[in-house]
């Protein structure tokens, strides 16, 4: 079961309360401010061992003050000490019951010791909560354990749904909210493999599963089963030259190459909208030198899909080739703006600004082509996943610039 590691500068989002300001308020004795400072300044340190041993002083001197046992669930919470975490919530809530933040430490304290059911309403609470973005994070991630736990799989993936939206860059979240959605994937397929083992779409998801994981020949086998099935099944055609293509990649056996463009035309026999089909057919006929066929399978992409941003780049790349950088200005600036962070439509456009004369714009252009150039590994793209096809990519010389 799932574990949510928690990090020291996390306490600080549990330390609303301040004991120093109670103290001074109720004029304390030298030997409590004297803890009272020690604990504050052990915490703002980091050393929490020190501040516990500290809050315990305090407790014992002043056993009816809230805040202290409340520092001090916070700390021991910090310490993996949840059993003493619980206690001393409970004390704090006994003698002030609307100090902030004590359910949700104590929904925390609880799903870290196993009592989910009792956790769940805190854990809840303090997630919907706006006004502690740290707290929220921190039942959030709780919640992904609690309520699969409970077995309320939908809930854990609204809420991973919900913490990716409210922390879009933050590694934890997304290690845990993959899990969720990991999770949640498997257990559908195999709820598909056992209601419909021999179905062309059981069939689908095993090739799409040996396509993820090179196991090409077993994918070839699945698609072809589908196709036995059903020979006309839109999509499926595709599914198969993207696999030749994935072994033509690894292995350079010009037979798979072969193989993908036959399966490509046969997909837009079927289903002749099918632009990703169009697109790919047009990127070999690029790559074989067939300009004229390469332009002209762009064109009809583009006709009915003007923001396709592939095509437009490598249409784009097409009128480069063929020394008219005015006709591929204008598809390279359009996918700038369907993609600012393609770097290789900032490339390819600052080489069509440069060979008519606009200097200025070409400048700018290469700066956007260094800036996002920088972002990524060596030039390395990932494949466009809106259209799962194969990327246009840098030439040697854009490596360079």
């Amino acid at each position: 079961m799932m574990k949510t590691p928690i990090k020291s500068g996390h306490l600080l989002a549990l330390l609303f309360w301040s004991p120093a300001t109670v103290f001074t308020q109720a004029g304390a004795g030298e030997q409590i401010a004297n803890y009272t400072q020690d604990g504050q300044q052990a915490l703002a340190q980091g050393h929490l061992a020190t501040a516990q041993t500290d809050f315990e002083k305090l407790a014992t001197l002043e056993p009816q003050v809230a805040e202290v046992h409340a520092t001090l669930a916070a700390i021991c919470y910090q310490q993996r000490e949840y059993e003493e975490a619980i206690r001393e919530v409970r004390l704090a809530q006994r003698l002030k019951p609307a100090l902030p933040k004590l359910d949700s430490l104590l929904a925390l304290s609880l799903a870290e010791t196993g009592d989910f059911t009792r956790a769940l309403s805190g854990l809840e609470k303090g997630f919907k909560q706006t006004a502690d973005t740290e707290l929220r994070r921190m039942c959030g991630l709780q919640l992904l354990r609690v309520y699969p736990a409970l077995r309320r799989d939908s809930d854990a993936v609204e809420t991973a749904l919900a913490l990716n939206r409210f922390f879009p860059d933050d590694p934890e979240v997304l290690y845990h909210t993959g899990r969720v959605f990991g999770n949640e994937a498997y257990v559908v397929m195999m709820r598909l493999h056992d209601k419909a083992p021999n179905s062309v779409w059981m069939l689908q998801a095993q090739g799409e599963a040996n396509e993820s994981q090179k196991n090409y020949d077993a994918a070839v086998a699945d698609f072809q089963q589908v196709l036995t099935m059903d020979p006309r099944r839109p999509g499926i055609h595709y599914r198969l030259g993207r696999v030749y293509l994935a072994r033509f990649s690894d292995q350079q056996k010009a037979e798979d190459r072969t193989a993908a463009a036959h399966e490509f035309a046969a997909e837009l026999e079927i289903d002749p909208e099918n632009g990703n089909a169009s697109y790919e057919l047009g990127v070999l006929a690029q790559e074989d030198g067939n300009l004229d066929e390469a332009q002209k399978r762009f064109d009809q992409v583009l006709s009915r899909f003007p923001d396709f941003e592939e095509a437009l780049v490598a249409l784009g790349g097409c009128y480069l080739q063929m020394s008219k950088p005015d006709a591929a200005a204008s598809p390279l600036e359009r996918a700038t703006r369907v993609e600012p962070d393609d770097e290789v439509a900032w490339y390819r456009l600052a080489r069509a600004e440069r060979a008519i004369g606009n200097d200025d714009a070409a400048t700018k252009s290469m700066a956007e082509f260094r800036k996002v150039h920088a972002a990524v590994l060596a030039g390395l793209r990932l494949p466009n996943l809106a259209h799962e096809v194969t990327p246009q990519k840098l030439d040697a010389e854009a490596k360079t610039q």
